[in-house]
């Protein structure tokens, strides 16, 4: 499993629950195409959170880098309802920034490390 990680700030003129919405639309999308395993979307809560920090945070799991690299050739795709719900989306955020994390210690460390 792979987490892929985005903080997001919305536009000032953007909705949250319409947000909201929309990326539930979007990830249901991906999920029933079987390029995403899980999801889900959080809000910083009490405005607590050190500057760098963005007031949602989504994390989509998939099981392998091939999976991720299916999910974005769905977007790729010349197709209306893609295209709608991927816009419906991103024309609400203002700031969004990515990272790509994997378990650790992962089960190939795991096993070469008690071989040590």
């Amino acid at each position: 499993m792979n987490l892929y990680t985005c903080t997001i700030d919305l536009k000032n003129d953007a909705r949250a629950l319409n947000f909201a919405k929309a990326l539930d639309d979007w990830m249901g999308h991906l999920r029933a195409q079987g390029v995403i395993l899980r999801w889900r979307l959080l809000r910083r809560k009490l405005n607590l959170a050190a500057g760098p920090y963005r007031d949602f945070l989504l994390e989509i799991e998939v099981e392998d880098l091939s999976q991720l690299d299916r999910a974005f050739r769905v977007l790729g795709q010349h197709d209306d309802n893609v295209d709608t719900l991927y816009r419906a989306v991103n024309s609400q955020i203002a700031v969004a920034e990515f990272a790509l994390y994997r378990p650790f210690p992962d089960p190939e460390r795991s096993e070469r490390m008690a071989l040590v």
